[in-house]
């Protein structure tokens, strides 16, 4: 069974007083998710925006993706297998 998708996913960024914010979106067609982070530059450390960027992205990622498995979770759980007839090895292949 072939099954391709594409999911589009957008990344942005800003900065505003010292925190870098990011947002990131992932739309699957059925669901829309964001994700956020944040970084700001320690004063005692050298400015390097790009570093600043790569925190808040990473983050904002890290955050769409707990999002990501608990929604693929949830729509597990939604199966109607009751909790007792689960194995620690999904008969679906699903390892959560």
């Amino acid at each position: 069974m072939l099954h391709t998708v594409e999911w589009k996913v957008r990344l942005y960024l800003s900065d505003d007083e010292g925190t870098t914010r990011a947002r990131v979106v992932v739309n699957t067609g059925t669901t829309t998710l964001t994700g956020h982070g944040a970084a700001r530059c320690n004063p005692a450390d050298s400015d390097v925006p790009e570093i600043g960027d790569e925190l808040a992205a990473g983050r904002a990622m890290h955050d769409l993706g707990r999002q990501l498995v608990s929604t693929a979770e949830r729509d597990i759980k939604g199966l109607g297998t009751p909790a007792g007839e689960r194995s620690a090895r999904p008969v679906a292949g699903w390892l959560v």
